[in-house]
């Protein structure tokens, strides 16, 4: 990997140690949610920065929402940068727009999302960063996209999939870890998800990061989302489709047909993962594989002392990735 001029560097690094000072603390109250239309949804976010600034959007994961960027978003605001932190469909106050609509959330609807929202917001090109649900997204955007995608910060790797391969046999080890995606295409797993929501996703939060020891008030900053009315709807559809059991939206099927392909990632990449993710623990350098699936790689980390929710774990590894891919695809 070439090294990156001194320049560069020394900016990164100087926006770098001034983002990690800006903390909380310092953003102070969070902004207020705005609202945009897009062709299917109200789409609820967060915006903070320079307005005129490049936009970077932040893309968050399965079972949480907006929240989770909290601590990730103002030094990347605070460097120049328009923050934007959409929460995603059957989350929060995000809404669809026809009432009659199926509530579906198969991965190309996901991905169509971000590139529905840029359009809304008259963004031609923006950078975008995800874990678990919204890191699908941000990958699907930067590789059907990437005349529209500048730079990604993409946690846990290239997560598109192939629904046309069905459900793939795996070690009893790796069955266990996922027990929930085979409780959610259960009639059981839909009334226990609608019945227990808040107490299931804390269970997921527990689960998926051993190691981050997390307050009850940040759980319960989140959790109002999961009232969402389409929450339960969308996360049954979500893991059903994605093991074959439940339709894809016609409309989406040439989309679904490209994305099974696995294509390339061709945008400036910064690949994180978590040291301590239940769900998958990353290679500690990146693999020939993954330089083959990112042909633009800047750079692979396994963040120790991180597990599945690394933008609120190790909030200082995301932004400073972002801040290094960002001067890097300048």
């Amino acid at each position: 990997m070439k090294r990156m001029p001194h320049s560069r560097r020394a900016f990164v690094q100087s926006a770098i140690a001034g983002g990690l000072a800006f903390s909380r603390r310092a953003w102070g109250q969070m902004p207020a949610v705005k609202s945009v239309d897009t062709p299917f949804l109200n789409i609820g976010y967060f915006e903070s920065g320079n307005p005129q600034g490049f936009p970077v959007i932040l893309l968050h994961g399965f079972p949480d929402d907006a929240h989770a960027w909290d601590e990730v978003a103002p030094p990347v605001a605070k460097a120049g940068y328009r923050v934007l932190v959409p929460f995603l469909r059957g989350y929060g106050p995000t809404k669809f727009r026809d009432a009659a609509a199926p509530r579906m959330a198969e991965q190309a609807a996901i991905g169509q999302d971000v590139i529905d929202f840029a359009d809304a917001l008259k963004l031609p090109r923006f950078a975008v960063s995800g874990y678990d649900w919204g890191g699908r997204a941000s990958c699907i955007a930067a590789a059907l996209h990437p005349d529209r995608v500048r730079a990604a910060v993409l946690i846990s790797g290239n997560l598109i999939q192939n629904v046309f391969a069905g459900a793939q046999a795996g070690p009893p080890d790796a069955a266990r870890r996922v027990w929930y995606q085979w409780y959610f295409n259960t009639e059981q797993g839909r009334a226990g998800l609608k019945a227990n929501r808040r107490a299931l996703c804390k269970l997921l939060w527990q689960e998926w990061s051993p190691t981050w020891k997390f307050s009850d008030a940040t759980y319960d900053k989140t959790a109002p989302s999961f009232d969402n009315p389409d929450f339960v709807d969308v996360v049954i559809h979500s893991y059903r489709h994605r093991l074959g059991n439940a339709p894809g939206e016609p409309r989406l099927l040439d989309m679904e047909k490209k994305l099974a392909e696995r294509p390339k990632i061709e945008v400036p990449t910064v690949v994180l993962y978590g040291a301590d993710d239940l769900l998958g623990r990353g290679p500690a350098e990146a693999t020939a594989a993954e330089r083959a699936a990112f042909p633009k790689l800047v750079g692979h980390r396994l963040v120790a002392g991180a597990g599945h929710f690394l933008p609120r774990e190790k909030p200082e590894a995301v932004s400073g990735a972002l801040l290094e891919v960002l001067a890097a695809s300048s």
